[in-house]
């Protein structure tokens, strides 16, 4: 019987590329099926509009395409409610309540916030949307009552910003009506995985990724374009394993650590090429992807079966979201006529 609720999600900004497998997709799906949780995943639109509002197309293009990642992985909607953030209404005015006991510059100090508004090159032309997801998080958390949140060691501070939120919350109306939530993080060494250029970062917008809905023939490509050591000309040269993507890849996919150690070492030692090493990862990377590749085929035969998953997700997350709500609006005391 599920005890602790889970809450977590994508922006639909793209298809979900094997960093997001990596960082999350693979663990949500072991975590549904313990079986010990009550899981929520959502696809967060409209957090996505916030940096795309002049580009709509882009979200809603995207929305079906993380849905079949979602369902190709192995996420069951029998077992998890998927979600569209857009479709459930309550989550505005919950926003609503929570940016009065939010400052401005309490937003500004968020370290995500700072960080991702100097990657963007806002200026002063931030979105308001922007500045203030951090208390739309809060909201998506809060109105699932989620005490667990899988994410990467980036969103920490949204956790802490929602946190402080329920606290506030709790403390001003003098109860007990939100949940706070602890962040769950990827095991240290397990965090975000660099581009096939070797940039640290693989970034859809950097077009160095490896995505989960490519062909073989796509992945094979791109693998074999991979950065590895720039100095490691000569097949008999010594080359670097720190910084060589073909091996981060290697620690992080494949199974068989007795035979990634052994090429390590006789890459570091001469006499061994690039090559040799990549094709070794294409076979580790097209084992994994190939599985997901299928069920993908399958789902992509019925796309308003897909549809219809979010469509019955988003209604049955909105009978928890409006009870959260009507909570919410009782602590407040704006709940004038009910009873009357």
């Amino acid at each position: 019987m599920a005890t602790n609720t889970i809450l977590t999600g994508d922006r639909p900004t793209g298809k979900l590329h094997i960093g997001h497998y990596l960082g999350s997709l693979k663990n949500r799906v072991q975590l549904q099926n313990e079986g010990k949780y009550k899981m929520f995943i959502m696809i967060a639109d409209m957090q996505a509009l916030t940096d795309n509002a002049r580009n709509p197309e882009k979200v809603r293009n995207s929305l079906i395409q993380v849905a079949l990642d979602y369902l190709s992985v192995g996420i069951d909607p029998a077992k998890t409610t998927i979600l569209v953030q857009s479709q459930i209404p309550a989550l505005n005015e919950l926003t609503m309540y929570y940016l009065d006991l939010v400052s401005v510059s309490r937003l500004e100090r968020n370290p995500t916030v700072k960080s991702e508004i100097q990657q963007k090159g806002f200026g002063q032309s931030i979105p308001a949307g922007f500045l203030t997801y951090p208390v739309s998080q809060a909201s998506d958390i809060t109105a699932f009552k989620a005490d667990t949140v899988p994410v990467g060691d980036d969103q920490e501070p949204m956790i802490e910003q929602t946190r402080e939120i329920v606290r506030t919350f709790n403390r001003t109306y003098n109860v007990d009506t939100l949940v706070e939530p602890e962040g769950v993080f990827p095991p240290k060494g397990q965090g975000r995985l660099p581009g096939i250029d070797g940039n640290a970062k693989m970034s859809k917008s950097l077009g160095n990724c490896i995505y989960l809905s490519d062909t073989a023939d796509e992945v094979t490509k791109k693998v074999m374009s991979m950065y590895t050591d720039p100095e490691h000309v000569h097949v008999e040269d010594p080359g670097k394993i720190e910084g060589n993507t073909v091996f981060t890849y290697l620690d992080a996919f494949a199974t068989d650590t007795d035979k990634v150690n052994q090429l390590k070492e006789q890459y570091q030692a001469g006499g061994l090429g690039d090559v040799k090493v990549k094709r070794y990862l294409n076979d580790v990377l097209q084992e994994i992807l190939e599985p997901i590749r299928q069920r993908r085929a399958e789902y992509e035969k019925d796309i308003p079966s897909v549809y219809k998953m979010l469509e019955e997700g988003s209604a049955k997350a909105n009978e928890v979201a409006n009870q959260t709500l009507q909570e919410v609006r009782d602590a407040i005391g704006v709940n004038y006529f009910q009873g009357k």
